[in-house]
């Protein structure tokens, strides 16, 4: 389970932080008693509690040096793991081994006093990460020029906005220089230009070869920071490896089940064509609800028509969840030397394949069905067949992306 691939990290470096058969439970109570007269009405009532199991036995190593990554849909237990690793929480077995000062960062505020201004808590959590009252204080002007909270130093933190709280926590904790760091997604909450300083300062961290745990939902920051990942589910490790690799199984994990937006249609539309079924299909042949990104679109679909059509003509189109279409086709139900009609209650199939070219987003798949009059197409009908998600880890622009080459060179 511990096994490193082919990395920067050698299988020889040493252990930074060892995780051993790791459980944790809370109870938690059906009810809530709230107030004080709802416990003098009722003195006698009986709470029920219920066990939910957070952690189920998660176990797993992270070398010196190493960036790991754990990634896992919300209630998986992620940030319970990290909680136990930094000593927050206490759990009910199994055993946690650290080499090293650690530093988390783990919720905004956590290690703050809000009635203490920037400069007072900057030594209080230094000496909570183990510095000396005079190596925190020695490190205080760094936090606070890095958190760029100059003006605001001699500020109570009960008036900080959030945004202030981030920057000043995650300056404190790289300030602190720990041996392992360990950093849980709430720097989602920081603005633009404090999150590029962030990656910033993990390629820093990486090239001086800190170990750092990251917890995060951001599969693009996985792929280009970690050296391994771990995904975690239901309290439980699914997998541990390559970064990518990791990365595809979560995302899966959450389109597979995801089953779309419910597809609601006008009767109207049916009043020439009636929409039997329509699937979105694997190359197996499979029924699917989403793609991942470059995997081929195969659509199946069965019609059956509600009036006289003659020479008719179905065509696709996709469009993203903003009405913009992306691309579509054509193409005519009988051959060119066939001026054949399509009689009420027959039924046609559509099975259309197309290379996959979309980025993420949401799609519907739009049907209509035309006839041909004097080489003009007259629309009949028009449908939706399916909405799907496109996921993945790229980050192109718009909603297509076309092969082609981009070149520039000076003018002579």
């Amino acid at each position: 389970m511990s096994g490193l691939p082919p990395s920067r990290i050698s299988s020889d470096a040493p252990v930074a932080v060892s995780v051993r058969d790791l459980r944790k439970s809370f109870s938690i109570p059906d009810q809530k008693v709230s107030s004080l007269k709802e416990l003098a009405l009722h003195p006698f009532r009986r709470i029920e509690f219920r066990t939910l199991e957070a952690l189920g036995g998660v176990s797993f190593e992270v070398r010196k040096g190493e960036f790991f990554g754990i990634v896992g849909r919300n209630g998986s237990g992620k940030s319970t793991l990290l909680k136990i690793i930094s000593s927050i929480y206490r759990s009910d077995s199994g055993d946690v081994h650290l080499a090293g000062r650690m530093a988390p960062f783990i919720e905004l505020g956590v290690g703050f006093d809000p009635e203490l201004n920037a400069r007072e808590n900057i030594v209080l959590n230094g000496v909570m990460m183990g510095l000396t009252p005079r190596d925190a204080r020695s490190r205080v002007d760094a936090v606070i020029g890095f958190a760029e909270l100059e003006p605001f130093a001699e500020l109570k933190l009960k008036n900080y906005s959030s945004g202030m709280l981030v920057r000043l926590a995650f300056a404190a904790m790289i300030q602190a220089d720990a041996d392992v760091l360990l950093i849980d997604e709430v720097l989602a909450v920081g603005d633009a230009s404090f999150q590029q300083k962030c990656s910033d300062v993990f390629h820093n961290l990486k090239d001086q070869g800190k170990t750092i745990i990251l917890v995060t939902h951001d599969m693009a920051s996985v792929e280009t920071f970690c050296d391994r990942a771990l995904l975690i589910e239901e309290g439980t490790v699914r997998h541990i490896g390559d970064p990518e690799e990791v990365g595809r199984r979560y995302l899966r994990m959450n389109f597979d089940e995801e089953r779309g937006r419910p597809v609601t249609r006008d009767p109207g539309e049916e009043t020439y064509v009636h929409l039997v079924e329509g699937s979105l299909k694997s190359d197996a042949g499979d029924t699917i609800q989403n793609l991942e990104v470059g995997q081929p679109i195969n659509v199946e679909a069965v019609l059956e028509a509600r009036q006289t059509i003659p020479r008719p003509i179905v065509g696709l189109l996709f469009t993203n969840e903003d009405g913009v279409r992306a691309f579509g086709g054509t193409e005519p139900l009988f051959g060119p030397d066939e001026d054949l009609t399509l009689e009420p209650g027959t039924r046609f199939t559509v099975n259309a394949t197309f290379e996959n070219k979309l980025t993420k987003g949401r799609y519907t798949v739009g049907c209509f069905v035309a006839r041909e009059v004097n080489h003009f197409d007259f629309p009949m009908a028009a449908m939706r067949l399916v909405d799907f998600v496109v996921y993945g880890v790229d980050d192109a622009a718009g909603v297509f992306t076309p092969d082609g080459e981009i070149e520039v060179g000076l003018v002579d």
